[in-house]
């Protein structure tokens, strides 16, 4: 190789570690054009289970408690089907399910990782960012630096997404909260203002917008593949010259 031609390419340990980034991104990048579709899918369940309360409550007929008997079913509150799909089942003289109170929780720990989770992808743009810039003075890498910009751009706006899920999810808790899911509670409510179902029907539609972004964000994140490709083929050719 000329000197011309060294001061064009990359220095050899310069691309090792390109190359090492390449790879091990990528296939971190696999993962995640993924396991959101999965997550995305839960969250759904979890929606339909809310919405499924909320269609019962709008139209059901409420009594008084219908048995003395503790832990006999509260017929009017329990959704057609949902029990057995679910697990929820509102009894008589009991607080709010212990199934509808899991369902919460886990609807929090989808917040607390998708904030986490933006919050560390976003910081690792930002770096990503500026190594990309300092690859300019490599005109042998300048045909692919769109590419690895556009990587970038793609995980910085997952990033963004991930932070605006968190933000659903936890909105949609809090209008979960101002339910009281007892049953007696439930059916003083149905028996007059009927807020109960609002509340639900509002909440499984911030948990449905949160699903979709994070279908969005993995398509964003599939999208990469055959970026990451092409700048590693680039990178591997560059050393075997």
């Amino acid at each position: 190789m000329s000197e011309d031609e060294a001061q064009l390419t990359p220095p050899e340990s310069l691309l090792r570690v390109i190359d090492n980034l390449s790879r091990f991104h990528r296939e971190h990048e696999e993962y995640y054009s993924q396991a959101p579709l999965r997550q995305a899918g839960e969250l759904q369940a979890r929606s339909r289970t809310l919405k499924s309360l909320a269609d019962r409550w709008s139209a059901v007929d409420v009594g008084e408690q219908a048995s003395a008997i503790a832990f006999a079913c509260a017929e009017d509150l329990n959704a057609p089907g949902l029990v057995a799909e679910s697990g929820i089942l509102f009894m008589e003289g009991e607080d709010e399910p212990a199934e509808l109170r899991r369902l919460k929780r886990e609807v929090g720990l989808f917040a607390d990782d998708s904030e986490q989770g933006g919050a560390w992808l976003a910081q690792a743009m930002e770096q990503a960012w500026e190594i990309a810039g300092s690859l300019a003075v490599y005109p042998a890498l300048a045909d692919l630096l769109g590419e690895r910009h556009r990587i970038i751009a793609n995980d910085w706006q997952s990033a963004g997404m991930q932070a605006l899920i968190a933000r659903l999810l936890r909105r949609a808790l809090d209008l979960l909260n101002r339910v009281d899911f007892s049953p007696a509670a439930l059916r003083a409510d149905l028996r007059g203002e009927r807020n109960a179902p609002a509340y639900l029907y509002s909440a499984s539609e911030l948990i449905d917008r949160a699903a979709d972004l994070m279908a969005e964000s993995a398509m964003l994140v599939h999208e990469n593949e055959r970026r990451w490709r092409m700048f590693r083929a680039r990178v591997r050719q560059l050393q075997s010259e």
